[in-house]
């Protein structure tokens, strides 16, 4: 989030445009709000390795103030703008924080707050000219200060939380470089590599900058001068509408929006322009492969991917090229050496599925107030660690995911994978999403529940189950295949993609003590 040498390169460059309202910052402007809040920041007595949480929907002054918090050596902690007031105040209060920052479109849940986090001293809402205390206006507190540099800046972090789908957020904390702003970061080298993000691009983010992926994203961009256009909330046509008429060159999406535009009708997907494109990067969920073939045979050989999680422990990705040479890969180690492990720790040939380990990464990193989470992701000897993914390696060293190991099925002793079937399931005409997962089963211990969101909001029909149990039949071993379907409105996704399973899993499990 720090532009540094761009400021003065291009100050009048538009810096950030919010896709909806079309507020924007000039790279001037930005820098000098930024300055503006770290010399708060500073003034109120936060030092570098302190806290601070952000609890705000897609907005200039969230980014703002991340880039405030690099400025000042802080820890900052975006958080998930949908929880309820008990799983955000959880966050807020386990990771510490001395000041929050809200804005009034969340202020119905952010006012549940001051009761629930002792810890924190100061609560600052954007687009409020006179809120309640303890709450302060935003603007009102920041125009005090000057728009000049704090002395001695010193480079902050963000401490992500897991997004929750198989437990309670953990947070991800990562060691605090003690290093000036303005010194080149390894992920600005990986974003030119891996994602051909390059100086001067225009960027689209699609999705929440409270997830790591799209955060880094915008931070790369910052620092390559970029001007970035920001989605305050994805809308599939829109997503296309905006690519033509800002002659966009980089974007960043996930899997589901792949989906979505593919089944928007042909008229209007094919009455945009395209040919701006780059470079489409996807990541943060497994992406069925018909679905990345699809998006290929469309805009051809921009779609990028990169596997790797918050913990920044190992990286993959794959271009385009070497997609299509090795259909369903995430890309070969790109950075940390991958290692395939059984759960009794020994290393496995190539093709054969265990869990995923990175050697040589970063392998710092903790889970906050969790040591024996953390201890579990780290191998003995303080080389290797894992995120709980499972996959294979194919003989020229090439990543395939399986699955998390939390959603494996366990079926009559066998091993079955739902990403597998939710990849199928994706492809059909009349399905919008899939989830699948094991339900409780007298004699085989789990069975294969598939769970729908038809495309038609009113397909939820005994019939449109058995047209997929005969799509499954004929493209899946028997075991593999559900042997019941449910429909649902609604897949409940987070905006970053990812399914939240454990809330449709739990359902049927909850009258079952499993051992």
């Amino acid at each position: 989030m720090y532009p540094g040498r761009r400021v003065g390169e291009h100050p009048d460059r538009i810096a950030l445009i919010m896709a909806g309202s079309r507020d924007s910052l000039t790279y001037r402007q930005l820098d000098e709000r930024a300055n503006r809040v770290a010399n708060y920041f500073r003034a109120i007595g936060l030092r570098r390795a302190d806290h601070i949480a952000i609890f705000t929907e897609n907005h200039l002054d969230m980014v703002v103030t991340m880039a405030a918090a690099e400025r000042c050596g802080l820890y900052y902690t975006p958080i998930n703008s949908f929880l309820s007031v008990e799983e955000a105040a959880y966050i807020v209060d386990d990771c510490g924080a001395q000041l929050l920052v809200t804005t009034a479109a969340k202020m119905d849940v952010a006012q549940g707050f001051p009761e629930r986090c002792p810890k924190v001293e100061y609560w600052l809402v954007i687009g409020a000219e006179a809120p309640a205390a303890p709450f302060e206006g935003f603007s009102a507190v920041i125009e005090q200060y000057p728009p000049a540099p704090v002395p001695h800046e010193r480079l902050g972090t963000p401490m992500f939380y897991s997004s929750g789908t198989t437990g309670r957020p953990k947070a991800v904390k990562r060691q605090l470089p003690d290093v000036a702003p303005d010194e080149q970061l390894g992920i600005e080298a990986m974003g030119r590599r891996l994602f051909r993000m390059r100086e001067g691009m225009t960027f689209l983010s699609t999705a929440p900058l409270y997830h790591s992926g799209p955060q880094s994203s915008i931070s790369i961009g910052l620092r390559l001068g970029a001007t970035i256009i920001v989605m305050e909330r994805f809308d599939t046509e829109g997503f296309l509408a905006l690519i033509e008429e800002f002659r966009v060159t980089h974007t960043m999406v996930v899997p589901t929006m792949f989906s979505r535009v593919l089944k928007l009708p042909s008229e209007i997907r094919d009455s945009y322009d395209y040919t701006s494109l780059e470079a489409v990067v996807h990541g943060a969920a497994p992406c069925p492969r018909q679905v990345k073939q699809d998006m290929l045979d469309w805009w051809g050989p921009v779609i990028y991917e990169y596997y790797g999680g918050t913990e920044a422990n190992g990286t993959c990705g794959c271009t385009p090229q070497e997609w299509l040479a090795n259909p369903g890969t995430v890309g070969r180690a790109f950075f940390g050496e991958i290692v395939i492990r059984d759960d009794d720790g020994n290393d496995l040939p190539a093709g054969v599925p265990g869990t995923i380990w990175f050697r040589g990464g970063n392998s710092s990193f903790e889970y906050l107030n969790d040591p024996e989470k953390t201890a579990e992701a780290q191998d003995p000897s303080g080389t290797m660690s894992k995120i709980g993914d499972i996959g294979y390696l194919n003989e020229d060293g090439y990543l395939f995911l399986t699955d998390r190991q939390a959603f494996v099925i366990i079926s009559g002793g066998v091993n079955i994978y739902p990403q597998e079937i939710e990849n199928l399931l994706i492809t059909h005409p009349e399905v919008m999403d899939a989830a699948v997962f094991g339900v409780p089963h007298e004699d085989m211990g789990e069975a294969v529940k598939a769970v729908i969101q038809p495309l038609d909001p009113n397909g939820g029909t005994p019939e449109l189950a058995q047209r997929l149990s005969e799509f499954c039949a004929e493209h899946l071993a028997r075991f593999k295949c559900p042997r019941s379907f449910d429909f649902i409105d609604e897949m409940p996704r987070l905006p970053t993609g990812k399914l939240y399973k454990r809330q449709l899993r739990d359902e049927y499990w909850k009258d079952v003590a499993r051992a």
